[in-house]
């Protein structure tokens, strides 16, 4: 008698060999196999048993070298003055508009949103930004 497994890819299976092992585990338990039918692997069988850890290894090992370069990048982009994220839609001036005409009563912050094109929670930390380093300029003045 057939015992049943499930078809998959393996790097897709999981993110570490400790999950993969875990996995594996829990498939032998339920009286079932896996088979990846890319990597040629077939967990019913010793050898399969032993592949399954041996490719669970590399792609964990692979997964950390791209986790390592890409720490060393951001790190050296950094050190190079670069930053990352998305540029500001919006530029220090019509922040600053934006903000004095906020607090100023002229305009509400909907008006604002709908203005430039930005969301009324940008808006408030827009004003809240303004409002703290407006508060940080007169406290440093004696």
């Amino acid at each position: 008698m057939a015992t049943p497994s499930s078809s998959g890819k393996l790097d897709r299976l999981s993110r570490s060999l400790k999950d993969v092992l875990h996995l594996m585990d829990k498939i032998t338990s339920a009286g079932a196999g896996f088979r990846s039918l890319t990597e040629a692997i077939d967990t019913t069988t010793a050898a399969g048993r032993m592949m399954m850890q041996m490719v669970g290894s590399f792609a964990e090992f692979e997964r950390a070298m791209i986790r390592e370069r890409t720490t060393t990048g951001l790190a050296q982009a950094r050190a190079e003055g670069r930053i990352g994220g998305r540029r500001k839609k919006l530029d220090p001036k019509k922040r600053r508009e934006i903000a004095e005409s906020v607090l100023s009563g002229r305009k509400s912050g909907a008006e604002m949103a709908r203005l430039y094109d930005i969301s009324e929670p940008t808006v408030s930390r827009i004003v809240t930004e303004h409002r703290q380093n407006m508060e940080t300029i007169h406290a440093d003045q004696p």
